[in-house]
């Protein structure tokens, strides 16, 4: 393992992270909200801090081996989560305990939307906006924006990329040179931005909004600059809006990308992951609108869809956006929508879950399965969009949804532990771990009332969700460190 070369790789990164500090700074001069030297201050020192790691081992030249790859971006995300709560902790002009600007820090870099903060709407402009650009930070992955650099620093970035990019099929590069497949990602990534915040601000929010929102919502992250969400807005249009672009965040970004180079909407549609995510949110959007209708909750069919579509796409997509307060509906559709946050959006995008090609192969695996009951002596391949899938791929699948399970029951059980009741400590360790945000019972506000102890925990299962699990778990097995 290169120590040095890592630390000399999270040098780096701290330092690009220390300018991101720059756009709150500017935003509290512009609306003189008090924030200015509170970020001042701490992108100062991030940089410092940055430097001090980079300077003795600028000189540094080797390959990143895959143990430095997954080391490298589970030290970074962790660094990363507590050096972003660093302005927060540290504001002037607001007051936050530490574990909750962790918490905080952490739900934003991890696209989760869980928020500890209450009063969003009297916030200083500069700390809504820093708020909204971690998610946006976080979205992609800031690994595979530093990815595109650091070939020219001499250190592949392969490894980094396998580590960080979700999905079973890691390997899947949009161009020949994993830099370019860095930069191809993030001008899409930055393209869907400027459209989405364009579109807000043609349904009516104002520029600082629009933009706020956008980062959030291609991030599919969730946080909002109002207490009320999307739903401060109340305009339909924007509600449209939101729900377009995060159906589109859902989606694998290989497929914008081809869809883009070719000027054509055939991979979508041709792409069999696509058509199950396109599915099962049509699926659920009318189960959730038809039983609101049944349910007398809404006496309108348009309220009835208006309001079951939007939050079954939010929810389903793990953005976490509402338009109203879905806790309070009857408890089936709250629970049904947080259950299809367990599959999530499509591989390569920047959705939570589990992912949908997962569901789709152990769907395939179970099927053959049942099958070979019936006929235990045939050859019955797992296929994908006419194309065998390895073994190695489906036993990784399998091992991916055990540790997941294993990983969730062990979380909820020690949040009962600390005093949760059943409800909340379910529901927080599927929004956290499926990176979605809003949760039920205590925490069906925010997350504010819940123990030092449990957000902790909770924020461990962020990370694990973010990292997909592989990538923060072998780290705590003997042979990633035996030599």
């Amino acid at each position: 393992m290169h120590t040095k070369i890592i630390l000399k790789v999270l040098g780096i990164l701290l330092m690009v992270f220390s300018l991101t500090l720059i756009p709150p700074f500017i935003i509290s001069l512009i609306y003189h909200d008090g924030g200015s030297s509170d970020f001042a201050f701490s992108g100062l020192g991030l940089f410092s801090l940055g430097l001090l790691l980079w300077l003795p081992n600028r000189r540094e030249r080797h390959d990143l081996k895959i143990r430095d790859g997954f080391l490298i971006v589970v030290m970074f995300w962790t660094v990363l989560g507590f050096a972003g709560a660093i302005p927060m902790y540290f504001a002037s002009n607001i007051y936050i305990s530490l574990t909750d600007a962790i918490f905080e820090s952490f739900s934003g870099l991890t696209t989760t939307g869980a928020t500890v903060i209450n009063g969003l709407d009297a916030l200083p402009h500069s700390m809504l906006w820093y708020r909204q650009q971690l998610q946006w930070l976080g979205g992609m992955g800031i690994i595979v924006l530093a990815v595109a650099i650091l070939p020219m620093l001499g250190i592949g970035g392969m490894q980094l990329y396998r580590a960080e990019m979700p999905g079973p099929m890691k390997d899947t590069k949009l161009a020949p040179r994993i830099s370019e497949t860095a930069k191809a990602l993030w001008y899409i990534y930055l393209g869907l931005t400027l459209a989405c915040a364009l579109g807000y601000w043609l349904a009516g929010m104002d520029w600082f909004d629009a933009f706020a929102h956008s980062f959030s919502t291609v991030a599919i992250g969730g946080f909002s600059t109002h207490d009320a969400s999307i739903g401060h807005f109340d305009s339909v249009e924007i509600e449209l809006i939101a729900m377009f672009f995060m159906f589109l965040a859902g989606i694998n970004f290989a497929l914008h990308f081809s869809a883009f180079r070719n000027l054509s909407a055939r991979p979508y549609f041709g792409d069999p992951e696509f058509k199950i995510y396109a599915l099962l949110i049509v699926i659920g959007i009318l189960i959730s609108s038809g039983y609101l209708l049944y349910r007398e909750v809404y006496l309108s069919w348009e309220d009835a869809l208006r309001y079951g579509a939007f939050q079954t796409v939010s929810i389903a997509t793990t953005t976490g956006f509402a338009n109203t307060d879905f806790t309070v509906w009857p408890a089936f559709v709250p629970v049904m929508l947080i259950m299809m946050t367990f599959i999530g959006g499509s591989a390569g995008s920047t959705a939570g879950g589990m992912k949908v090609i997962r569901f789709i192969l152990l769907a395939k695996q179970g099927s053959r399965e049942i099958r070979r009951l019936l006929h235990p002596n045939a050859l019955m391949p797992v296929k994908l969009h006419g194309k065998a899938i390895p073994d190695r791929v489906i036993a990784a699948v399998w091992g991916f949804f055990s540790l997941y399970v294993v990983s969730f029951i062990i979380i909820m059980l020690l949040l009962m532990a600390l005093g949760l009741d059943q409800i909340t400590a379910f529901s927080t360790v599927a929004a956290t771990i499926n990176n979605l945000g809003p949760a039920l019972g205590q925490a069906s506000a925010n997350y504010q009332s819940l123990s030092d102890p449990a957000k902790w925990i909770l924020t461990f299962a962020m990370l694990l969700g973010r990292l997909e699990i592989f990538t923060l778990l072998v780290l705590f097995t003997a042979s990633f460190w035996r030599k």
